[in-house]
């Protein structure tokens, strides 16, 4: 197994920014894994020790399968290249139609539900007036 870069330079970004995304997950995971593992007695060693010890080789180990797997395996390289090349495509929305967008989908939300609350009160009244629902006034 070769320990080197595949396809270099190419997928710059989605790469970098996968390799960022699971070394804060990896780095959370030690951290945790500290915490589990800081809950046992280890016998005479000291728990800080034991601690420092398990989260370094969880973030030793699976840095390297992240870096096997994002760097230089051929398979997911190619497909994280291909993802990249793919959203180079995309026809971005602008600013102007995301905010236009947005403020149609909040007034609609809001029409909605002054919709739903006029027809709530309409038939609170309505069974009220039935004795069909007793309310507190």
């Amino acid at each position: 197994m070769a320990v080197g870069i595949y396809k270099r330079g190419q997928g710059y970004w989605t790469r970098q920014m996968t390799t960022i995304a699971g070394g804060v997950l990896i780095l959370l995971g030690a951290s945790w894994l500290s915490d589990i593992v800081g809950q046992f007695s280890w016998g005479d060693v000291p728990q800080l020790y034991v601690q420092a010890s398990a989260g370094l080789l969880w973030t030793v180990v699976l840095g390297f399968i992240l870096f096997h797997y994002v760097w230089s395996k051929q398979r997911s390289v190619d497909f994280l290249v291909a993802t990249e090349v793919e959203m180079k495509k995309v026809n971005w929305s602008t600013r102007k139609e995301v905010v236009g967008s947005t403020i149609v989908v909040i007034l609609l939300s809001a029409a909605i539900a002054l919709f739903c609350k006029v027809w709530d009160l309409v038939f609170v009244a309505l069974f009220s007036s039935i004795n069909v629902l007793e309310t507190t006034t």
